[in-house]
């Protein structure tokens, strides 16, 4: 990420300077862009880890044989997450628990909160299926227990529960319980809490560093005025305004 460092050390010596905005010009900004040297095997770590954090298995192996970039974890073991992440997606929480305790029992025995989540999850589809004397029974026997030792999981049982008193969720405070998004993201915290458990990221640096990159832009922007990245897909310089 040559840009953010660059973005930086100008914001570095600008603070040093006047107050009046900086200009500086396209060919001076690409000089200083071409003067960085970032070594290709960096960059193919970041992409590595990109598609390993994220569960693109097959991407992953071809990448590997393509640049010789090794990965820090098994790919095999990027299947068996990814199963397990589907699952979820698709309301299967009973599946996804069984895979989770497949590959390793203790993620569940040591993480309180993301057992309760999938429990909750298990509960929402229960009522997304209309079963609703099983929901009760299932809120009762394994969530309220819960509920009781922490407020915190409490509050969040008292508001799935919720979902019950509404014939049209559409109206219901508490409807986007039931949107995809909340699959999204349990599936999203049971990833990471494997992906920890494997001593791996649970997420991917890249995005991490464009972030990283938006806001020197921003911090630099204040100062001066210079061509950046507004577009990140393309990653193509675009001139400021005049």
């Amino acid at each position: 990420m040559s840009l953010f460092w660059i973005v930086i050390r100008e914001l570095a010596e600008i603070e040093a300077m006047a107050t009046s905005k900086k200009v500086i010009t396209r060919e001076e900004w690409e000089k200083r862009l071409n003067d960085v040297k970032i070594r290709k095997e960096d960059m193919n770590k970041l992409v590595m880890n990109f598609l390993v954090t994220e569960g693109y298995v097959e991407a992953a192996e071809k990448f590997r044989k393509e640049s010789g970039t090794d990965p820090d974890i098994d790919l095999a073991t990027i299947t068996d997450r990814m199963a397990v992440k589907k699952a979820v997606q698709a309301g299967n929480v009973e599946d996804a628990i069984e895979k989770v305790n497949d590959l390793n029992p203790e993620i569940l025995d040591t993480n309180p909160q993301l057992f309760f989540h999938l429990q909750q999850q298990r509960l929402i589809e229960l009522i997304r299926n209309g079963k609703i004397e099983e929901a009760l029974e299932f809120a009762q026997e394994e969530l309220a227990p819960r509920g009781e030792e922490n407020q915190s999981f409490l509050e969040e049982l008292e508001k799935t529960v919720a979902l019950l008193a509404f014939e049209d969720v559409s109206n219901c405070p508490v409807g986007e319980l039931l949107d995809v998004s909340q699959r999204l993201k349990t599936a999203s915290e049971v990833n990471a809490a494997i992906l920890t458990s494997q001593s791996h990221e649970k997420d991917p640096k890249l995005p991490s560093l464009l972030k990283m990159l938006i806001w020197a832009q921003n911090q630099l922007g204040e100062k001066a005025v210079f061509p950046r990245i507004t577009d990140l897909s393309t990653a193509k310089l675009e001139d400021p305004p005049v």
